[in-house]
């Protein structure tokens, strides 16, 4: 499946991923944000990993945010955005 966002800032989130018992698997965050440190994506795509696809926006961004390491900065998109990008790859 595939979902795509434009931040209000216009900055592209897109997610890629697979859906199977009801849940997000093989999860890819992509787009032309910019993230440090760059490892912090792989947190990103491990908080939804396996989340269940019935969690609205507010519960995906708050797995993002919980496993975002210490001092990361997110240029251009937020968790908020993940979440919306993921919600629509289900529409």
């Amino acid at each position: 499946m595939h979902g795509e966002y434009k931040t209000p800032g216009g900055k592209l989130v897109v997610a890629d991923f697979d859906v199977r018992d009801e849940q997000f698997r093989d999860v890819v965050v992509s787009g032309d944000f910019f993230l440090y440190p760059e490892e912090a994506l792989e947190a990103i795509v491990g908080a939804v990993e396996g989340l269940a696809v019935t969690s609205g926006e507010s519960a995906i961004a708050r797995a993002v945010e919980a496993a975002l390491p210490d001092g990361t900065e997110m240029l251009g998109f937020s968790p908020e955005a993940v979440a919306i990008a993921l919600r629509r790859g289900l529409a």
